[in-house]
């Protein structure tokens, strides 16, 4: 498969071709993609006519139409990784598939395997967003496969290099890198460290967040391919002793796939404190979720009644404080009053601070809001808040909306933009000081590390998926959530309007839950913690080293390329 193709020139001379060029096809024929190669000493011959360019794509279709299938069936099995699937072993299988299908092969050749393979994985994992519409599947879907483009690039260009599953697994953390920060801030769904947030490479988190789990995993699946490529190599003439290298190679993926049970995860308790997650729920999922006006807000006020009939009957255990999510009020509370006093009569009924989620009309700014989170004191009324930092492009707001709008009508449906927030969401919610992250922003390392960076002894993520119901991306939107409590040795609490709300151990377990479009309270303590873990101390940088090594790999691998080309060609003269 990765051997050499020898020929005979007219002249006599022998011609080595690499098997997985571009040009193995016309080496044999006597042919280069700008037509026939002239025999020696006929240089003044006229050429015959150039083939028609439909006559070459098609014989590249065909001969790259088995591999391109196989990148396919690799895709689809990687997005079967992440939730609601939960199969993470099939991220590293899809991982060692993609660095087989690039190996030896030639940039153009890595970056088309790349993209047929990132855009079967990016359906199946963005499938949600059909509730919008199967063109934003699809075209989201696209320009993230590009990104896999560039790393199917990338990493046929240094499979050739010495101990090159490394070189594979920093590039796997570049590719995320960019994709976290590019375009529009980025959209870092589909990263290796969310399909394996309950395996046991999970606990790597602590040491070095999302990119030390994605180079894990990267890593053991470039070398299970390793092992598979000497496999290979010895299918015709092999021995148990040269069959050695490869068992080593498998043992060394075995032992990266296992090194996490070896990471301490830190969760003894500083404190505790006594919660109580409010799930209003939704009149029903999809785009129209909110329903008539004050209906949402309506049901959390009622859902936290009934809690506070529960309590003064004591069938309920008073908690500290309540955490209701995002856009539990439906209307702005300072601007409408009826939304003010309906918040006001529930957290009087409870007594103790409530953290609201709330849209707030940007004082200044016409057509722009604040999407906040509201410390709601029982006697003092509303207080401190979190605005939310990284609105979702085209969700939240619509980047040059003057000119989109008159093309793509639907960006109407998103009638404010969101303004974003310029500090972290740090509160204190009754006894406690609470790092409040909304939705979407669980997914960006910077906001969760920034948030316990300065001072956060619990993590809240406030969100309101009642959009994406039953759809899967509350799952994926969980699995975050279960990773960072690892991260960053923090309960984590998420509070959903229509679900999935629940609460997740420092070490990741989901200890409690409230199935989707169902309303109820959990009550549960959670424990409030000031020591900070290794990956807190040295944040991005673990990222920002393994990125940059990765990129020099490509470096070098182009010099050795050039260095070996110029020797060719005078060994020629």
């Amino acid at each position: 498969m990765y051997g050499q193709l020898t020929t005979a020139r007219p002249a006599g001379r022998l011609v080595t071709v690499p098997s997985g060029s571009d040009t193995t096809e016309e080496a044999v024929s006597g042919t280069t993609p700008d037509g026939p190669v002239p025999p020696a000493g006929t240089a003044s011959a006229a050429a015959p006519a150039r083939p028609g360019r439909a006559r070459r794509l098609a014989a590249l279709a065909r001969r790259e139409a088995p591999r391109s299938g196989l990148a396919v069936v690799a895709g689809l099995a990687l997005g079967l990784a992440f939730p609601p699937y939960d199969l993470w072993p099939l991220s590293l299988v899809s991982v060692a598939a993609l660095s087989l299908l690039t190996r030896g092969r030639t940039a153009r050749q890595g970056a088309w395997t790349g993209f047929v393979f990132g855009l079967p994985f990016f359906l199946v994992l963005l499938k949600w967003l059909h509730v919008v519409g199967w063109d934003a599947v699809v075209g989201l879907s696209i320009a993230e496969a590009f990104f896999l483009a560039l790393l199917g690039a990338a990493l046929a260009v240094t499979s050739r290099l010495p101990a090159w599953p490394v070189w594979t697994a920093c590039l796997w953390v570049a590719e995320e890198w960019a994709r976290d920060r590019l375009p529009l801030g980025g959209f870092p769904w589909g990263r290796l460290a969310f399909a394996n947030t309950g395996s046991p490479l999970t606990p790597l988190a602590a040491l070095g967040g999302a990119p030390l789990v994605t180079f894990a995993v990267a890593l053991a699946g470039a070398l299970l391919a390793a092992c598979a490529a000497t496999l290979w190599g010895l299918r015709k003439n092999g021995s148990l002793r040269r069959a050695v290298p490869a068992l080593e190679t498998f043992g060394l993926a075995a032992a990266v796939t296992l090194a996490g049970a070896l990471v301490p995860v830190p969760t003894k308790a500083d404190d505790t404190v006594d919660i109580a997650v409010v799930q209003g729920n939704v009149q029903s999922p999809g785009m129209d979720f909110l329903g008539r006006p004050m209906m949402i807000t309506d049901n959390h006020a009622t859902a936290t009644e009934k809690l506070a009939a529960d309590v003064k009957a004591g069938r309920a255990k008073k908690p500290d404080l309540v955490i209701w999510p995002e856009n539990s009020s439906d209307l702005d509370p300072y601007k409408y009053r009826e939304a003010y006093d309906r918040i006001d009569e529930a957290v009087k009924a409870i007594n103790v601070p409530v953290l609201v989620g709330a849209l707030v009309d940007h004082p200044t700014k016409k057509g722009y809001v604040f999407n906040e989170g509201i410390v709601w004191d029982p006697k003092k009324g509303p207080g401190a808040s979190y605005t939310k930092q990284h609105p979702v492009p085209f969700g939240e707001y619509v980047p040059f909306r003057e000119q989109l709008s008159k093309i793509i009508t639907r960006f109407e449906r998103v009638p404010r933009n969101f303004y974003p927030g310029d500090h972290t969401g740090v509160l204190k919610v009754g006894p406690a000081r609470l790092g409040d992250v909304i939705c979407f922003e669980v997914a960006y390392d910077e906001i969760v590390h920034d948030t316990v960076d300065a001072g956060a002894r619990a993590l809240v993520i406030q969100t309101n998926n009642a959009t994406y119901g039953r759809t899967g991306q509350p799952e994926q939107q969980l699995a975050m959530s279960k990773l960072r409590a690892v991260e960053h040795g923090r309960a984590v609490v998420t509070a959903a309007t229509s679900g999935i709300s629940a609460v997740v151990a420092p070490d990741g377990t989901v200890t409690h839950r409230i199935p989707e479009f169902t309303q109820g309270v959990v009550s549960a303590r959670i424990p409030l913690r000031d020591e900070t873990t290794l990956a807190d101390r040295v944040g991005a940088a673990p990222e920002w080293a393994l990125a940059i090594v990765g990129l020099l790999s490509c470096a070098a691998a182009a010099v050795i390329g050039r260095r070996g080309r110029t020797k060719d060609e005078k060994g020629q003269q």
